[in-house]
């Protein structure tokens, strides 16, 4: 029996409570007549204890794994299992879309189920929902996570909390994002040193658009690189701190703004107002 590799972050969920969290997140559809059910791309089965739910209530799922001893144990349990298709490889690596064109059953997933390495939660969130300048072309209608817990209040935060940062501004301009429920380390085997939690996130066209996106993700860039400085110092690079501060109360905010005070449409408003001075 393969063991857990820290290499590929490997922690296996053996909580009951938490697995029937993450498919009842899901809300799958198996289809019925003309209209096709869920495709659901799972992101590291490891040994397959989600992978088997998925199975049972969605009509296909794209299963991607790196570890390829897990590969071997996946496709002796579940080789069989005509709605799943099993991809060796490292998914931030692959081109899903064309490595799912030969099998049509399986093209287009429209929704993401997983238990990710928390190692590169960033990195996947970005290849899931794109970037502000270039968000996924083709989003998926439902992406529910296992995530570490901190991960989670970031995502979620509002404006004003110490979780609110630049990775709370880029996920909450291209999707809406709840808290499902928390998962407490002992629910792993081995445990993590931290507790997780399941996210899901819908995603969506932004509310309120920026005019020019790459110059957000820039403000962004700026404005959190030293989250105890105020804003007319962090961003002086870009705008002198005199014209900056009536901005900043034209907004609804006040001179001595911190970067995480700003609400994620203040942030965009600000990004437009600096576009037009």
């Amino acid at each position: 029996m393969p063991q857990p590799r820290k290499q590929f972050g490997q922690h296996w969920l053996q909580s009951d409570k938490a697995l029937n969290s993450i498919v009842t997140a899901a809300a799958l559809q198996k289809g019925d007549g003309d209209q096709r059910g869920d495709r659901v791309l799972e992101i590291g089965p490891g040994k397959g204890v989600l992978t088997r739910p998925l199975l049972t209530q969605a009509e296909a799922v794209v299963a991607v794994e790196i570890d390829r001893d897990l590969c071997a144990l996946l496709s002796k349990k579940l080789g069989q299992m005509s709605n799943l298709l099993l991809l060796q490889g490292d998914f931030l690596a692959l081109d899903l879309e064309t490595l799912l064109t030969p099998f049509p059953a399986f093209q287009k997933p429209n929704k993401v189920v997983a238990n990710i390495p928390y190692n590169i939660t960033g990195p996947i969130l970005e290849k899931l929902l794109g970037t502000i300048a270039q968000p996924n072309p083709m989003p998926f209608d439902l992406i529910v996570l296992l995530v570490q817990r901190e991960i989670a209040l970031r995502l979620r935060a509002n404006a004003g909390s110490t979780h609110f940062g630049a990775l709370t501004v880029r996920v909450q301009y291209l999707a809406d994002c709840e808290l499902i429920c928390d998962v407490p380390a002992k629910a792993f085997y081995p445990p993590p040193k931290v507790d997780s939690a399941v996210i899901r996130l819908r995603p969506r066209s932004p509310s309120t658009s920026a005019i020019n996106p790459k110059k957000l993700e820039q403000y962004l860039k700026l404005g959190f690189s030293s989250k105890r400085k105020m804003l007319r110092n962090n961003l002086q690079t870009v705008i002198d701190r005199e014209r900056l501060e009536p901005l900043l109360v034209d907004l609804g905010s006040h001179p001595q703004a911190r970067a995480e005070e700003l609400s994620v449409d203040q942030w965009i408003q600000l990004s437009n107002r600096l576009e037009s001075v």
